[in-house]
């Protein structure tokens, strides 16, 4: 016997842009459709809405999720159950047909890839709806796209969710439309289209503060070199990717300290409004991973929660964890896009992954809103890259074909081996060897601007930053950066004022110390971001925007990355708007 059809009426009410996409896909009837929308934005109730739409006019009598991982398995089944469309998260390819006592299957779309011949008849069995979850994970690999697309090729709909639309690679994503631009390059269109920004204006993700620790560190090369360097100095590339290990080893002192700090954020959070905050650590592999467990556990003074592996235990594991009142939640790659646990506040990029769509992945992980004015602060090393990705959050992506290959030297192909080994930590040994990191926070990077002159952890400066509240406004947010800002220069001038008057007369006048490289970008940047500061009070334009605009006119990457050149470039045109 077929389970009863969902109730539209009990349906729960959607968002306004779930309410837009809605009218549009219903009015467009047509086979293929892409949703677009921020993590957290809500694009499984918006696909359960038309699942059950279509099931209510006729137009399907089954329905078929394919999604990335086990565990959203079993979310996609349990969401869908509370709406009154029953799906079968345990059909295994060994079962061919669905049970009637269901309206559907939730697979992988490993377990797609596996048997297609399986799922293209359980399609064409029925009229059949196939939503499928992060469509960007069918161009994982050849035979995932492939399979993907001759099981699901005479669905009657197929509705594609994303909410990071491109890629690292160039394998074609299947049921997606690419169009040709001007530059010869195809890239992805989408059908509806709801992003970051547009979603913290509405109030239904939280705004993002980026913390980023620099700091000094030191290594042995496998010719028995050691070499130092500061996180966030401008260095090659090959350099920067060791820099940062070395920081992200649990021997050294920067892993500790940078804990230390986003846990004190976490009691903050806790104390001021977000009384259940969780946080997130991303480790590499399982031996790191453990490594930090054991180390978060000793700062805050209780056990966290380990999940290693896709497997049974580790999605029941991130459920216990989701319901509790636990501090931490260490993870490999288990919780990933689409895991919900809206409690996570607090997060500590701790891997080496350097990728837009891992990034964006990860991040996303933090952003569901439950209440206004909750915030997230994510902790993270000071790398160029990752900076770059971090001012630039509110960027709108494709995923584009036909663009040159460019290696950025960060071991994103190796941490993806290691990622599905789970065994990282031999073969980065066999490279270098870690032998200490300190840590200190260089910046705060929000709405695209970087705030701060640096401050050594344990230090007033330091818990200037992590005693921010935990409930603000995004402009609220705003305001308290440029204050904490301003009072650091002001204590600053006001401490250099004070060793001048205590100084002795000097004999003769000695020239001044000249700036190092650093130090005068730095000074550059602060006085770059006081010239947007005052821009934004006289315009009202976000900060964001104004960045943007002097890189348009000025060219070059964000501030966080620019030369002491781009700098000048940016000051000096700031000066004339």
């Amino acid at each position: 016997m077929s389970p009863k059809l969902p109730d539209l009426e009990t349906f729960p009410p959607l968002r306004d842009w779930q309410r837009k996409a809605l009218v549009s896909y219903l009015r467009r009837r047509s086979d293929d459709f892409m949703a677009v929308a921020t993590p957290g934005a809500g694009k499984t109730t918006f696909a359960l809405r038309i699942a059950a739409e279509l099931l209510a006019d006729r137009t399907v009598e089954a329905v078929t999720v394919v999604c990335p991982t086990e565990h959203l398995k079993v979310q996609w089944a349990s969401a869908a159950a509370r709406v009154g469309i029953q799906l079968d998260h345990e059909f295994r390819n060994a079962d061919v047909h669905s049970s009637r006592d269901f309206h559907g299957a939730v697979l992988t779309y490993a377990q797609v890839g596996m048997a297609p011949a399986v799922h293209r008849r359980r399609t064409m069995t029925r009229p059949t709806l196939v939503i499928l979850d992060e469509i960007h994970h069918a161009g994982d690999s050849r035979s995932w796209g492939d399979g993907v697309k001759a099981a699901f090729e005479p669905a009657v709909r197929r509705l594609m969710l994303t909410g990071t639309p491109f890629r690292s690679d160039e394998n074609p994503i299947p049921f997606v439309t690419y169009e040709r631009g001007d530059d010869g390059l195809q890239r992805s269109r989408s059908d509806s289209t709801y992003g970051y920004s547009d979603a913290l204006r509405d109030g239904v993700v939280r705004p993002v503060l980026f913390m980023a620790y620099s700091g000094e560190t030191r290594w042995r090369t496998n010719a028995g070199d050691e070499l130092a360097a500061r996180l966030g100095e401008p260095m090659t590339k090959d350099l920067i990717a060791q820099a940062w290990r070395t920081a992200l080893d649990h021997r050294g002192d920067w892993m500790p300290q940078v804990l230390r700090a986003a846990d004190a954020r976490l009691s903050k959070l806790r104390e001021h409004g977000m009384s259940d905050a969780g946080g997130l650590i991303i480790a590499s592999d399982q031996q790191t991973a453990r490594a930090y467990a054991k180390l978060i556990g000793e700062i805050s003074g209780e056990p966290a929660t380990v999940v290693l592996s896709d497997d049974e235990g580790a999605s029941k594991r991130i459920a216990t964890f989701a319901a509790s009142q636990e501090r931490w939640l260490v993870a490999v790659r288990m919780v990933s896009e689409g895991v919900d646990i809206p409690r996570l506040a607090v997060g500590v990029y701790a891997t080496s992954a350097s990728t837009p769509l891992y990034f964006a992945q990860a991040i996303g992980r933090f952003v569901r809103a439950r209440r206004q004015g909750e915030t997230a602060t994510v902790f993270l090393p000071s790398v160029p890259h990752l900076l770059g990705l971090a001012s630039e959050m509110e960027a709108q992506r494709d995923h584009v074909l036909g663009l040159p290959k460019q290696k950025d030297g960060l071991d994103d192909d190796l941490l993806e081996r290691a990622q599905r080994e789970e065994n990282a930590e031999g073969a980065l040994e066999k490279h270098f060897e870690a032998l200490s990191a300190t840590a200190e926070l260089d910046q705060v990077i929000y709405d695209g601007t970087s705030f701060g002159t640096g401050a050594r952890t344990g230090t007033a400066e330091e818990e200037e930053y992590l005693g921010l509240p935990g409930l603000l406004t995004p402009d609220q947010v705003s305001v308290l950066l440029n204050k904490r800002q301003a009072d650091q220069l002001a204590a600053q001038k006001r401490a250099s004022a004070a060793a001048a008057a205590a100084a002795p007369a000097p004999a003769q006048r000695e020239a001044p110390v000249p700036m190092t490289a650093g130090e005068r970008r730095n000074s550059l940047r602060r006085q770059l971001n006081t010239l947007v500061a005052a821009h934004h009070h006289r315009t009202n334009l976000p900060h964001g925007k104004i960045h943007a605009e002097l890189r348009r006119l000025c060219g070059g990457p964000p501030s966080a990355q620019a030369t002491i050149e781009q700098l000048e470039e940016r000051i000096a045109t700031i000066q004339t708007l």
